[in-house]
């Protein structure tokens, strides 16, 4: 009977731990975004539909942050396509647990120190236009920002990168 009261204690104890974990961490997603804003350099690879391969070229980019909102600017530019820049809008929801409209699967700190988030939502995707699951996985650092989005198609088992982004921000001297 004691085991099982240590046991049970000991499963509150880290259920509670991880519950207050994550909610400390869902917080800490809107400062993690702060961080991003100014010039970013760098490339998109993505999945060339009629061949298949994937093709790189360079896009830029400059991040604002909207006022003291959790709201972002993001103004992609692509030097050799200018005909293809636009903006965009990030969102964190005020409780953290939304970008735009993907609810956050994970946040958690890799060994060089940045920060890997990873988002999932619904839709449909492909030619197909089939149900699909979208996964986008950020890397941000402080000189480093990627964006990745894959797609797994409903039944399958495999991820298809759609494109990622790859930023670098030279710091002062």
């Amino acid at each position: 009977m004691k085991n099982i009261k240590a046991v049970l204690t000991l499963s509150m104890v880290l259920l509670m731990t991880t519950i207050c974990s994550a909610q400390i961490n869902f917080k800490t997603i809107q400062k993690d975004f702060y961080k991003l804003s100014g010039y970013w350099q760098g490339s998109l690879t993505y999945l060339d539909y009629s061949s298949g391969k994937p093709y790189t070229m360079p896009a830029d980019i400059e991040i604002k942050r909207m006022g003291k909102s959790n709201k972002f600017i993001l103004s992609n530019i692509y030097p050799n396509e200018k005909s293809a820049n636009s903006i965009d809008t990030l969102s964190i929801s005020t409780d953290g647990k939304y970008i735009d409209n993907e609810m956050i699967q994970s946040r958690r700190k890799l060994h060089s120190g940045d920060i890997e988030i990873i988002t999932e939502a619904q839709g449909k995707d492909g030619n197909d236009n089939k149900p699909a699951t979208f996964r986008h996985t950020y890397i941000l650092g402080k000189t480093i920002f990627k964006k990745k989005k894959e797609v797994q198609f409903e039944g399958e088992k495999e991820w298809i990168k759609r494109h990622e982004y790859s930023y670098t921000r030279k710091l002062a001297d």
